[in-house]
């Protein structure tokens, strides 16, 4: 029996929602799974992904493997350079010392990628404003003079 840790939807129509699963490969998507291991919410506003990391790294050792999407998801959340730090047989210490790099590239990476949509926000107002178009809405947070 192969295992794959895949998703399993579980939302609404229009919602989607799903659960982290480790579950045979010949299962329906939605069918039989062995374990929920975590959620994925991709409607969030920041998206959540959750995961209980003893049992995922339990089925990763056990020779699950991830979708690629899910794949994606844990390298978006951290836990895949855990685990390939884990694989290379890398000591507690710089495990921990290497996921505080990783997490503060990603806090400065989600600054830039915030200061990127103002300025894009701030040119596309002044572009409908020279065009001759209707005045820009004021900015929330903003006093109007």
């Amino acid at each position: 029996m192969a295992v794959r840790i895949r998703l399993r939807r579980v939302g609404k129509k229009k919602m989607p929602q799903y659960h982290i699963v480790a579950a045979d490969s010949r299962a329906a998507r939605n069918g039989k799974f062995l374990e929920i291991i975590g959620r994925y919410e991709p409607l969030r506003n920041p998206m959540l992904i959750e995961t209980k990391e003893q049992r995922l790294m339990y089925w990763l050792k056990t020779g699950a493997r991830p979708t690629d999407t899910l794949r994606s998801l844990l390298q978006r959340n951290g836990t895949w350079l855990k685990w390939s730090l884990l694989k290379k047989g890398t000591d507690e210490a710089t495990i921990a010392s290497t996921m505080e790099k990783w997490q503060m590239a990603q806090a400065e990476k989600q600054q830039r990628d915030e200061a990127r949509k103002a300025r894009r926000l701030a040119a596309k107002r002044k572009a409908r404003k020279s065009a001759g178009g209707e005045p820009a809405p004021a900015e929330p947070g903003t006093a109007a003079a």
